[in-house]
């Protein structure tokens, strides 16, 4: 330290010594000055490199354990709604039928292998043990990058119970908030009260409608979607969507709708394709979802068709080199929609992950041609898997009629 009779003064920090450096007019001041920068100068350069990199170093280590600590975590949260662009993965993974012991393995080797989507549902009954799996997964894939969606569930249609359901469903998963929640079914049941402390469902009450018994029709569809765009308005959920929803509910809810739906998620392979209602979805910006994009081969009842059996699809498959399977995720992706496929088994994970997580298509990933296109479209039967009014005889809702 000099300490001279100073005009103005400089202080620099380079630790482990404070160095003042002391401007005069005097000419020895200045020779004393030049003297001290070029004897120091050396360290000073040297001691800012290794602080430099010392703290480097410590930053890295603190952002990788902000980022180890965020993985899944229950809390995190993102920092605006309004900002939020909806950026949907193209294929994801379904958790119908999943079974809980299956859970943590199978959530963890679909991160690994690059899964970014997963469709969820409280009336899977299985939430809690998925939400156990995004808490433990050991992958280091930070929250931020994963999509997750869960659906409103019949009985909580009314407009005073859609918070409260989906609260159920963050704690349930255990998470902070959800990336799209969608109206499950454009059917309202009557309330099913539950413990919002308690995770996981103690019956399946929530899912029996007693053969239509339970359908509520005072519940007004209006009600229900404005209550989840206040979902949106608090941070709960960045997006919001329905799902089996025909052209007509859609129409009508574009009308009175502030938030419009992001996605409508459908029944669709190559036995239904449904193409009236994908041309009116992507003329109003609605992402359609497919769902049973293989024609539920692990649900179908013994005397129904059976997709990836089909002889048209398996030459074309074996034609290509791909699995069947392969070939109807393909179809669904070419067609412009986004498909939800479950499997618990590795291989087909990896076998139905077309694209990667930053939602491009993988190398090599095959092509169809327009006549091949066009031969699946001759498919076409409108067949469903999932037919409600055989669920309701009591009090049947023909919801796609």
């Amino acid at each position: 330290r000099i300490d001279l009779r100073p005009s103005c003064v400089d202080v620099l920090i380079f630790p482990p010594l404070p160095i003042t450096v002391v401007m005069t007019s005097g000419g020895r001041q200045q020779t004393i000055i030049n003297s001290l920068c070029n004897i120091k100068l050396r360290h000073i350069i040297l001691s800012v490199l290794g602080i430099f990199i010392l703290y480097s170093s410590r930053v890295a280590q603190h952002t990788n354990k902000i980022n180890k600590n965020n993985m899944m975590k229950m809390g995190s949260s993102f920092t605006s709604v309004a900002s939020t662009a909806f950026n949907m993965p193209k294929i994801g993974l379904g958790t119908l039928g999943l079974d809980p012991t299956e859970a943590k393995t199978t959530i963890n080797e679909a991160l690994s292998l690059g899964y970014r989507l997963f469709d969820c549902a409280p009336v899977y009954f299985n939430e809690n043990d998925i939400g156990d799996a995004f808490h433990e997964a050991t992958t280091g894939v930070p929250r931020s990058d994963v999509f997750i969606t869960s659906k409103l569930a019949g009985p909580f249609h009314r407009a005073e119970h859609v918070e409260p359901a989906l609260r159920k469903t963050l704690n349930d998963l255990r998470l902070g908030y959800l990336d799209l929640f969608l109206v499950h079914w454009p059917v309202a049941f009557k309330y099913v009260d539950f413990d919002p402390s308690i995770r996981g469902w103690d019956n399946e009450g929530i899912d029996d409608s007693e053969g239509g018994k339970n359908i509520d029709p005072t519940v007004s569809l209006r009600d229900t979607w404005h209550a989840m765009e206040s979902l949106v308005d608090k941070g709960l959920v960045k997006h919001i969507g329905v799902a089996n929803f025909p052209v007509m509910l859609l129409h009508d809810m574009l009308s009175y709708s502030r938030i419009p739906p992001a996605v409508n998620q459908v029944e669709i392979h190559p036995y239904n394709q449904q193409p009236k209602l994908l041309e009116y979805c992507n003329s109003r910006n609605i992402t359609v979802q497919a769902y049973s994009p293989l024609g539920t081969p692990g649900f179908k009842e013994s005397d129904e068709p059976h997709i990836l059996s089909d002889p048209v699809l398996n030459e074309m498959a074996r034609s290509k080199g791909i699995t069947v399977a392969q070939l109807c995720l393909q179809w669904s992706l070419q067609r412009g929609c986004s498909v939800i496929a479950k499997s618990s088994n590795i291989r087909h994970l990896e076998e139905n992950l077309l694209v990667n997580h930053k939602n491009e298509f993988v190398s090599g990933a095959v092509q169809l041609s327009s006549d091949e296109m066009d031969k699946i479209a001759a498919l076409d039967r409108g067949y469903r898997f999932f037919r409600p009014e055989e669920w309701w005889p009591e009090n049947p809702v023909p919801v796609f009629h």
